[in-house]
C-alpha cells in the first residue's frame, strides 16, 4: 500500500484532523465507527485498496477524538453534531463537490446527517445502521459513557466489558470520547424520507446493534439494501463489505 498518504487537515474551529488518502480516481469520503480508526475500519481489512483498484480515491479521516486526530478536551470543541461540522470543513479544504459518501456505524449515522444538513453525494453508503439506530442516540450513547465512567472497574462478564476492551485497543482518549458522544444527534423519519440521493444500506447478517438495516433501506425514497456476512463488529473484516460498496458506486 505505497501510495497511502497522510495529511493534516482542519475540521470545524480549527481542529486538526489526520486524513488518509489511497487511490487516484473518483473521491470516496468514508468515516469511520464509534472508538474505532480509518486503519480499523477501512485499510486494515482490505475496503480502501479494492476501492482504489475500481478507480476510486479512498478519502479517510480519523474523525475528532479518535485515530491519530486531535482530542480536545474543552468542552466547547463538541458542539451539536461536531461530526458533520467537521464533514463539511474536510469537503470544502479538499475541494469536493463530485464525491461519492460513505459511513460505518457512528460514521453511518454522521453521513446521514450530513446529508439532511444539504451535503449532496453523488451516491451515499450506509453501513452497519438500522432504522432504529439512526433515532433515540441517547439510550445507545449511555452504555458508552457509563463504559467510560466505570472503565477501572468493569471486569470479565460484565456487560460493558467487550467495549472497554475495544477502547483499550484503540488507546481511545476517554475524555475526549464521553464529550464527542454527547455531541451526536438524533435522525428522524421525516428527515430519511427527504434523503433522494441513491443510498446502499450495507450490513452483517448478524448485526442488529442499530436496528433494522433492511428497514432503513426500504424507509428511503432511493435506497437498496445489501447483506454481508458477520456481526457489528466483525462485518468490517469481512471483503463482501468492501465489494459490496465497489459494486454499488461502480455501477
Amino acid at each position: 500500500m505505497s501510495d497511502l498518504r497522510t495529511e493534516s487537515l482542519e475540521g470545524w474551529g480549527g481542529t486538526l484532523l489526520a486524513v488518509h488518502r489511497l487511490g487516484a480516481g473518483r473521491p470516496v469520503l468514508l468515516l469511520h465507527g464509534l472508538f474505532s480508526s480509518a486503519e480499523v475500519n477501512w485499510i486494515k481489512f482490505g475496503h480502501a485498496q479494492r476501492l482504489a483498484d475500481a478507480g476510486f480515491e479512498a478519502i479517510m479521516p480519523d474523525l475528532r477524538a479518535h485515530g491519530q486526530s486531535a482530542a480536545p478536551h474543552e468542552p466547547e470543541a463538541y458542539p451539536e453534531d461536531v461530526l458533520v461540522k467537521d464533514a463539511f470543513a474536510l469537503a470544502a479544504a479538499l475541494g469536493l463537490d463530485d464525491f461519492d459518501l460513505c459511513g460505518f456505524s457512528l460514521g453511518a449515522r454522521t453521513v446521514v446527517r450530513a446529508v439532511v444538513a444539504g451535503m449532496a453525494p453523488r451516491r451515499l453508503v450506509i453501513a452497519g445502521m438500522g432504522i432504529e439506530g439512526l433515532d433515540n442516540w441517547a439510550r445507545r450513547s449511555a452504555f458508552f459513557i457509563d463504559a467510560i465512567d466505570r472503565f477501572d472497574e468493569i471486569k470479565r462478564g460484565d456487560r460493558a466489558y467487550f467495549a472497554q476492551a475495544f477502547m483499550k485497543t484503540q488507546k481511545v482518549d476517554r475524555v475526549a470520547a464521553r464529550l464527542l458522544l454527547q455531541s451526536v444527534d438524533d435522525t428522524k423519519a421525516e428527515d430519511i424520507a427527504r434523503i433522494t440521493v441513491p443510498t446502499l444500506v450495507v450490513c452483517g447478517d448478524e448485526d442488529q446493534d442499530n436496528g433494522s438495516a433492511p428497514r432503513l433501506a426500504q424507509a428511503l425514497p432511493n435506497g437498496r439494501y445489501a447483506e454481508v456476512p458477520g456481526t457489528h463488529m466483525s462485518s468490517v473484516t469481512q471483503r463482501q463489505l468492501g465489494e459490496a460498496i465497489v459494486d454499488f458506486l461502480a455501477a
